[in-house]
């Protein structure tokens, strides 16, 4: 074996912060130490793992025997066999270990290899992402719900709600990232520990302090959860403003509005609670989109050593500050001073006028197959996050986004569907001349009802090539979704079906002997003894934690568990707001059987999208399938689709937003029931911030929502689009769009079911098909057939449909130009460094991806205060190339194919209804 060793000696604490606890340093002293440290510590493919990672596990080598290590490791591979996540390098190590020592000389360092591997891997964690950001041990004793906590989370979720509404009119807009405030609320708590006295009071033998000393780690993270949870303006803030802005209900109050809002945001945390199981506790499900934040959090303030890796001495904190600082600077000069840099849209330049080179490497109109499309890390990490999503995911992602590309050049060229005398990527609706489809044409002024007569005076609805693309990978990647995640995670999934269906079994068997008991205690008076049966109801000796047995989840059984039924009395309350407003509120002409499909809907596609979240740092919201269902089942109705969208959209969405600050949670180990009052009073409290902001803008911005209104709250990316959606599903209707102009594109559900099928068939029994094949023809077929067909097909057992699919749903109006950028940077950080530097991947990668998104979000704040609010324009060549040409929309003609109208004054059918 070589000796690796990419670290010297620690030497110095390089941090003001304090430095691990014991418990996160241990202190081994046996002999194996060294041994361990110079023959496995260090990076490569036949390296067990950084130093640091053993040094979690030190302890644990010699508890465990050789027979023991190798029962682990047959187990580990037994269950991740069909985990993306899993490496493949620990994988292969893991195999080689279990064919036995190379030689009998060997036979020690083997034993003491397979115990190391074993120890990491199952005392720890397998994946290198989760060692980079959580340690196997806890101190329970570290303060974490504290006032100060509670108090600076709510400041700064009320701060950020107030801010992302009040400017979500506005085109551009303006919000506070996460990244932001969590950098923002760092010195607040380091200036609350500094300056609030330590006042305090006793409860129940606990002092409660105001000040319990320094800031710490888990303290920022409970802070950073309450905030996070309600960071982003509520969805149906757009329900809102539509309602009153463009269709002028007159009946819009308070109370309609508060109990949607709260309805909305709310059930999203009761469903998140019966996700817990499928998306939290299994040790697959390692959430890649949360870790940053996790990253940055504990570089932040978790102290660390001086050390070198590779060269690199800096600490996690300043280098933090060093690329937050630089890219805070760099982002001036793509985003204002030389935006060319942005969509570097070099190969236009060259021919600025020659149509089919601005169409397929353009930027802006064309379709963005640019080798060098852009020098902007917001553009780079606008489709995909290239340092937190797994490197699979991108690059099967990018894989669906060059197909769909090709898709589109196809059907332009082709001009299908009359998709030739549009522009080739558009996201807007258009009408038979070419020209925007103009809504207020066909609809009875002052409503939101379709003008028949007007209509069919007017114009069908006609999409671009990219949104005809897009809408079919849309209705083929819903039951793709579905059926595939079912069958190729099935072994995970029942486990966590059993453990929920065990927990209700228990507990309606409970309730229901407990119940009798409180009712024979009360009729006999016995009062004291139907309080203690009702206590006994609530609480409960089976842990929820039951069948996932990994480190994690095992330090998470020292604090008191959040039971299931406090996650499902906010679902009931929940949907009891929602009951009340239908029947209250009859204007919005929405029956009841609505709010009990939506529901359906999303517990059917709840566990697969959220599970495709949790292992790949992407999914997709229900917004398209519920309007396409509503439309189709209540045409004319808009606000009848609207209100369906929001739950449709929203439960998923807020549910998945739950699950993510609940697995940072786990990581950081905050106690469960502190992030649940967190949650709960931080979406109650924010529901109420967003209500005002909505009234405030609605009725005090003159002119909001206008095209020339003078500060720009002219809702061009908020309401307009929302009441245009609206429109186009609930009053146009699918039936007019996809059954008369656009009938194929139905069957891409079939597509999407069938290719779920043979995707998952062939992935689980191509290798014994191949066997077959082997064994009964004749070595020099099978060679062929090898070649051709079985090793293309093995491929399949990496390869996710659903990740191409998404892959594919980045157009309209997005391009190529936006992934390619982020291909780069996940082959170079999560293929290269994480594969052959690993030590320095664990320690920066993450802490690199926090500071570059907050120098970018703290850039673009301040540019837009300080010189986009009042349009200080840069007028060079830098910022004025792209617009010169056709890409740009400045070339001698425009970037559509097919500029001439039939002889008839225009394309498509003669007739329509």
């Amino acid at each position: 074996m070589t000796e690796k060793a990419p670290y010297e000696d620690v030497v110095v604490h390089d941090n003001g912060s304090p430095p691990h606890s014991p418990a996160e340093q241990p202190a081994y002293k046996g002999p194996d130490l060294s041994h361990v440290v110079s023959a496995f510590g260090g990076d490569g493919e036949d390296a067990v793992a950084p130093r640091d990672d053993l040094q979690h596990v030190i302890g644990k080598i010699d508890e465990i025997s050789t027979d023991e290590a190798r029962q682990i490791l047959i187990d580990m591979l037994k269950y991740h066999e069909y985990d993306y996540n899993f490496p493949q390098s620990t994988r292969d190590k893991m195999e080689l270990l279990l064919e036995g020592p190379s030689d009998k000389g060997a036979e020690e360092d083997w034993s003491l290899e397979i115990r190391t591997e074993a120890a990491l891997n199952g005392f720890y964690s397998p994946y290198p992402e989760v060692r980079a950001i959580t340690t196997p041990d806890d101190d329970p004793d570290m303060p974490c719900e504290t006032i100060r906590a509670h108090i600076l989370g709510y400041i700064w979720a009320v701060i950020g709600q107030f801010t992302n509404t009040l400017f979500q009119s506005r085109f551009p807009n303006i919000s506070l990232s996460s990244a932001v405030i969590q950098i923002l609320l760092y010195p607040c708590g380091l200036a609350w520990a500094f300056v609030v006295p330590d006042w305090g009071f006793t409860i129940r033998g606990t002092r409660v302090s105001l000040n319990p000393g320094p800031w710490t780690y888990k303290e920022q993270m409970l802070a950073t959860i309450i905030f996070n949870v309600s960071l982003q303006t509520a969805y149906v803030f757009y329900n809102l403003q539509t309602q009153d802005i463009f269709y002028k209900d007159k009946w819009l109050n308070p109370g309609y509005a508060i109990l949607l809002l709260l309805s909305t945001q709310m059930m999203g945390i009761g469903f998140s609670g019966l996700m817990r199981r499928f998306v939290i506790y299994p040790i697959e499900a390692i959430w890649p989109n949360v870790l940053p934040t996790v990253a940055l959090n504990r570089a932040l303030l978790v102290g660390e050593h001086r050390e070198s890796i590779h060269g690199w001495t800096i600490s996690r904190y300043k280098f933090f500050f060093i690329v937050f600082g630089a890219m805070f600077v760099y982002f001036w000069i793509p985003d204002y001073l030389f935006t060319a840099l942005s969509t570097f849209a070099w190969i236009c330049w060259i021919a600025p006028n020659n149509f089919k080179v601005n169409l397929i490497t353009g930027s802006q109109g064309g379709l963005g197959f640019n080798p060098i499309p852009t020098f902007d890390w917001n553009v780079m990490q606008y489709a995909v996050a290239p340092l937190t999503s797994p490197f699979f995911a991108t690059a099967q992602q990018y894989f669906g986004a060059l197909l769909g590309g090709l898709i589109i050049i196809g059907l332009y060229f082709t001009n299908v569907s009359n998709s030739a005398y549009l522009p080739i990527n558009s996201s807007s609706i258009f009408n038979n001349t070419g020209g925007h489809y103009e809504i207020s044409k066909v609809l009875i002024p002052g409503t939101a009802i379709i003008n028949q007569t007007a209509y069919e005076n007017y114009s069908p609805a006609f999409y671009s090539a990219g949104n005809l693309m897009l809408y079919g990978a849309f209705f083929a990647f819903y039951p793709l979704t579905a059926v595939f995640i079912i069958l190729d995670a099935w072994r995970p999934l029942l486990r966590s079906f059993k453990s929920m269906f065990g927990a209700a079994a228990d507990t309606c068997k409970r309730v229901t002997s407990g119940s009798f008991a409180v009712v024979k205690a009360v009729f006999t008076g016995r009062f004291r003894e139907a309080g203690r049966h009702v206590h006994a109801m609530a609480s409960y000796d089976n842990s929820i934690y039951d069948g996932f047995d990994n480190p994690l989840t095992q330090l998470m059984r020292s604090y008191p568990e959040v039971p299931d039924w406090w996650f499902l009395s906010i679902a009931l309350i929940a949907f009891i707001f929602a009951i009340i407003i239908l029947t209250t509120w009859t204007q919005l002409d929405t029956p009841v059987w609505t709010i009990f499909f939506v529901i359906g809907l999303n517990l059917a596609f709840l566990v697969p999208m959220s599970y495709l979240y949790a292992i790949s740092g992407t999914t997709e919201g229900l917004n398209v399938v519920t309007e396409l269902i509503v439309g189709y089942a209540l045409p004319g109705h808009p606000e009848a689709l609207m209100f369906v969208k929001a739950f449709g959209y929203n439960i998923n969405g807020q549910a998945d937003n739950y699950l993510g600050d609940q697995k940072m949670g786990f990581y950081a180990k905050v106690p469960p029931r502190a992030m649940y009052r967190g949650q709960v009073i931080s979406a109650l409290i924010t529901a109420l911030v967003c209500y005002a902001v909505f009234d405030f803008v609605d009725h005090n911005i003159e002119g909001i929502c206008t095209p020339d209104q003078k500060q720009r709250f002219t809702c061009a990316a908020s309401a307009v689009v929302f009441f245009s959606s609206s429109v186009v599903w609930g009053a146009l209707g699918p039936q007019r769009v996809f059954t008369q102009i656009y009938p194929a594109i139905k069957y891409c559900f079939l597509l999407g079911f069938l290719l779920a099928l043979v995707w998952w068939t062939v992935k689980r029994f191509g290798p014994q098909l191949r066997s077959a094949a082997q064994s009964s023809l004749p070595t020099g077929l099978f060679s062929i057939l090898n070649a051709v067909l079985f090793k293309p097909l093995s491929w399949l057992k990496h390869v996710h449909p659903s990740l191409v699919f998404n892959g594919m749903l980045g157009w309209a109006p997005t391009n190529l130009s936006y992934w390619t950028g982020g291909l780069y940077m996940s082959i170079a950080f999560m293929w290269y460094l994480k594969r052959y530097k690993l030590a320095w991947w664990e320690k920066y990668n993450y802490v690199l991806a926090a500071g570059l998104q907050g120098g970018v979000a703290f850039s673009a704040i301040i540019i837009f205060f300080a010189v986009q609010w009042k349009e200080v324009d840069v007028n060079w060549w830098g910022n004025l190339v792209n617009s010169n040409t056709m890409d740009g929309g400045g070339g001698d003609a425009p970037l559509v194919r097919l500029t001439e109208l039939p002889a008839k004054g225009y394309f498509g059918p003669d007739k329509w209804y």
